[in-house]
């Protein structure tokens, strides 16, 4: 996927500002940047998901198509099955009143086409590969029976069910302690290569990027200041806020391969 001078106006403010982003597949692209630069907004654009009355112009182009003026019909084909995100609060995605197992098999069904013996063995697949504990079991269970953790991976599963090509994760481990987040990331590092997902991860935290992105991009009121490999953004930053941001972090995190 590739993003050109993309530009997104509502109410007469440009919240995105000409963004150029490669996102490839078997990567994780990184997009940082602190609240308000911009980041969230550019992932829902990317998924066709723009705040209701904003005009969006620029390119995305995802597999030999132009996403920018693509109808809310054709989107919605693509999103889920093509194009998934996971969110930083995984009940945002999980309807509380159904089990995972009806969630999961309703997803898959709907996107593919598939039986309903094949959604549930598609179903436990998916538990299996986000390592689940015991997936039969958690078919039959409800979001609040689960851990944050466990919802996490739930909701990653979910989003992968329909094999799609892009994965946009936007802060996945905010919610999380610290032993946690770390499962999640290197969760999200093996699905990226296991399945050649183009993942773009979107994260205020530089210390996530630096354990877990290929490249990062760094933006700061609507645009993209710097975008390079992680080991040049982090060990030799060229933006003054890029600078900022890798000073605060930890001397763990400024080391050339981060935490992986």
């Amino acid at each position: 996927m590739a993003v050109r001078g993309l530009v997104l106006e509502l109410g007469g403010r440009r919240l995105l500002d000409g963004v150029d982003l490669d996102v490839p597949a078997g990567q994780v692209t990184g997009l940082a940047g602190e609240s308000g630069s911009g980041k969230t907004l550019t992932g829902m654009a990317v998924l066709g998901l723009p705040p209701q009355g904003a005009c969006l112009s620029g390119s995305i182009r995802y597999g030999g198509r132009e996403l920018v003026g693509l109808g809310a019909r054709a989107h919605n084909a693509l999103r889920g099955k093509e194009l998934a995100m996971v969110f930083q609060d995984p009940t945002a995605s999980l309807h509380p009143m159904l089990s995972i197992g009806g969630q999961l098999t309703d997803h898959v069904r709907h996107h593919l086409r598939l039986s309903r013996r094949q959604a549930r063995a598609r179903a436990l697949e998916v538990l299996e590969q986000v390592r689940v504990p015991s997936p039969e079991q958690a078919l039959r269970r409800y979001p609040h029976e689960f851990s944050g953790g466990q919802l996490q991976r739930i909701a990653i599963a979910i989003a992968i069910a329909c094999r799609p090509r892009v994965l946009v994760a936007d802060e996945p481990t905010t919610a999380l302690d610290v032993t946690v987040q770390a499962g999640i990331m290197r969760l999200l590092r093996q699905l990226c290569e296991e399945l050649d997902l183009a993942v773009l991860l979107v994260t205020h935290d530089l210390a996530v990027m630096s354990s877990l992105a290929d490249t990062i991009a760094v933006m700061r009121t609507g645009a993209v200041v710097e975008h390079g490999p992680r080991r040049d953004v982090i060990r030799t930053p060229q933006h003054p806020y890029t600078r900022s941001l890798v000073e605060a972090l930890p001397d763990r995190a400024r080391r050339p391969d981060g935490a992986r």
